[in-house]
């Protein structure tokens, strides 16, 4: 029953016979017998049949909810008695805002000293995937925003705030101020994250409230390519503050801080509000709040 639930899911994730078969590693004929299997055995039609995939039946919609909490709780089972012979051990599936990606070796580096059997897997995704891969239990944890969009429900522990700061090279306009209004920032040749991502929609907002609209002259989903823009010396961006600082630069950047208002957003570790939680998202759930004291100290 657990992997024909197991299959239910890969399909109803896929929407599509082939490619959920590929990702489970069997033919398409054993996956459409354990879904026949599955619904014979719950006696309702869990999908909508056709030459192809059609989506889920409304009985299938609630079937899903329960094979996501039922796997979860095998899951969770089978951790603990593993963890119980040998210790923490297994894979931490993590998905992270992309202005979060270069704390994540503060969570991760001291996680693995004291559990070494543990491995990762990180992801950069939107807040809203990384909510829904959560919800679906295709991730363990998140890294997210927790206090400007709903959450729903999850359990939380905040670690840093992130300020907002004109990234600029020097020699170019206010490179030397002490600090910059939103108003002023939006005239410039501004690189920014896509519309998709919720640093971009919080400076979208903060540039509103100061009467001003963000027209970037270059949007991408990556850090990187943002970075190597300002570098050149005819670009500048608002990140956070915490962001510049990790990644440094081999020229003379300028972080300046914006002003009017002095603006801040809290991030923090997001897991599914379900008890009990696996081994691993509990050992790292105390990890996040231990890192939690370090940002504090640090301010």
């Amino acid at each position: 029953m657990i992997d024909r639930l197991e299959f239910f899911i890969a399909l109803a994730r896929a929407q599509h016979f082939g490619r959920a078969a590929e990702e489970l590693g069997i033919t398409q004929p054993t996956l459409s017998a354990a879904i026949k299997a599955l619904e014979d055995k719950l006696g309702v039609m869990l999908v909508k049949r056709g030459s192809r995939f059609q989506g889920l039946t409304a009985e299938g919609e609630q079937v899903l909810v329960w094979a996501r909490r039922i796997t979860g709780d095998a899951r969770t089972m089978k951790e603990e008695m593993r963890a119980a012979r040998h210790g923490l051990s297994g894979r931490i599936r993590i998905a992270a805002i992309p202005t979060a990606l270069a704390m994540i070796p503060r969570l991760t580096t001291p996680f693995r000293e004291h559990h070494p059997g543990v491995t990762f897997s990180v992801l950069s995704r939107t807040s809203i995937e990384v909510l829904s891969l959560l919800g679906n239990f295709d991730i363990d944890v998140g890294i997210t925003y927790l206090d400007n969009e709903p959450l729903g429900r999850v359990v939380s522990v905040p670690l840093y705030s992130e300020r907002y700061q004109l990234i600029t090279a020097a020699g170019t306009e206010f490179a030397d101020r002490r600090s910059v209004t939103w108003a002023e920032v939006a005239d410039l040749p501004l690189c920014l994250l896509t519309p998709d991502m919720q640093n971009r929609r919080i400076i979208d907002q903060h540039l509103a409230e100061a009467g001003s609209v963000a027209r970037p002259t270059l949007e991408s989903n990556s850090m990187i390519v943002l970075f190597s823009h300002i570098r050149t010396g005819k670009w500048s961006s608002i990140m956070p503050l915490n962001l510049a600082e990790t990644f440094g630069f081999a020229e003379p950047i300028r972080a300046i801080p914006i002003v009017e208002p002095d603006a801040s957003h809290l991030v923090g570790l997001v897991a599914a509000d379900r008890q009990p939680h696996t081994p691993l998202v509990a050992a790292l759930l105390d990890e996040a709040m231990t890192l939690a004291g370090d940002f504090d100290a640090e301010r």
